[in-house]
């Protein structure tokens, strides 16, 4: 499919010029906009995923969003509990860090904390039933997020397992996921990607 488009040259990125780097960044820019697609897509892996809970692993995560936006939460929120467990499919060990990453350009410092460190609050919940400290939660006790977290927890997260509950489609996200990932907020390429002046004034 791509195999006629234009390619840097060189073997070595030490041998790059500035030639191959301006083909590298325009091939980036079709890339980087074609994200929400491939997130939705994945997001789709985790549908007919129980994993032994009583809905699927996508359900849950509808119902997360579905709670969070019924609640008033804005979109990045809800953004943010739509895709908080996207890492079960390749992180099952760490799956809140893999939707914290896969987030964190897009999202307030605030929300990126939460999602990345859920995993530990919602274990409030069962860990005392594994074995686990259920208050390993309380080491962050005085971060700034740490109420936030447990809200996130408490109303959305672990109370999205109901079959019987109302479950809005991931269509009715999708328009929101798309403007949450429309342009990082943060990245270690975001002053490449930022409009020159020329561009702006154009």
């Amino acid at each position: 499919m791509h195999e006629h488009e234009p390619r840097a040259q060189f073997t070595h990125m030490e041998d790059g010029t500035a030639e191959d780097w301006k083909i590298i960044s325009q091939a980036f820019g079709g890339f980087a906009r074609e994200l929400p697609d491939r997130v939705i897509e994945h997001l789709k892996l985790l549908e007919g995923d129980c994993g032994g809970f009583p809905v699927d692993r996508l359900t849950h995560c509808l119902q997360t969003a579905t709670l969070a936006h019924r609640d008033g939460q804005d979109e990045e929120y809800v953004v943010c509990a739509l895709l908080h467990d996207i890492g079960d499919t390749l992180g099952p060990y760490n799956h809140a860090d893999v939707a914290a990453s896969l987030l964190e350009p897009f999202v307030s410092e605030e929300n990126h904390w939460m999602v990345k460190h859920h995993a530990i609050f919602q274990g409030y919940y069962f860990f005392n039933h594994l074995g686990l400290d259920r208050n390993l939660r309380e080491q962050f006790r005085d971060h700034p997020c740490f109420e936030r977290t447990v809200e996130f927890c408490a109303k959305y997260d672990a109370a999205a397992f109901d079959p019987e509950q109302e479950t809005l489609p991931l269509s009715f996200f999708e328009p929101m996921l798309r403007r949450v990932m429309a342009s990082p907020k943060r990245s270690l390429y975001k002053k490449s990607l930022d409009p020159q002046p020329a561009e702006q004034n154009a």
